[in-house]
């Protein structure tokens, strides 16, 4: 999602791109929240689309933000880390999220591009 971040915003500030490193496992590589190709993908749409204050409306980015989920939970048939990465990660621990990254990112780039 980092690229996809760079693509759409230009340069990112190297303290964004720390603060989004506990999203990636799930949170904090546990595998039980949301996953990180989804959190990340949120993340860019509150860059492009969130308020930068209280009394700004927030109206967009959680229009923007839902269809995103929507379309992540169609695909991938979880927003949950654990399961798709299950899907991935065959018991022989081959296996990675790339794929899983790679269509999110898709996915946000269609949503943004439309």
């Amino acid at each position: 999602m980092l690229a996809v971040g760079e693509r759409v915003l230009g340069e990112l500030d190297p303290r964004l791109v720390r603060m989004s490193t506990p999203f990636a496992g799930g949170v904090a590589g546990t595998k039980e929240e949301m996953c990180g190709a989804l959190s990340g993908g949120l993340m860019v749409i509150g860059a492009l689309h969130g308020r930068a204050n209280l009394s700004d409306s927030e109206g967009e980015a959680l229009r923007v933000a839902a269809s995103y989920r929507e379309r992540f939970a169609a695909a991938m048939g979880d927003t949950a880390c654990g399961p798709i990465y299950e899907q991935h990660h065959p018991l022989d621990g081959t296996g990675s999220c790339a794929p899983v990254v790679e269509r999110a990112a898709s996915m946000l780039l269609d949503l943004l591009d439309e």
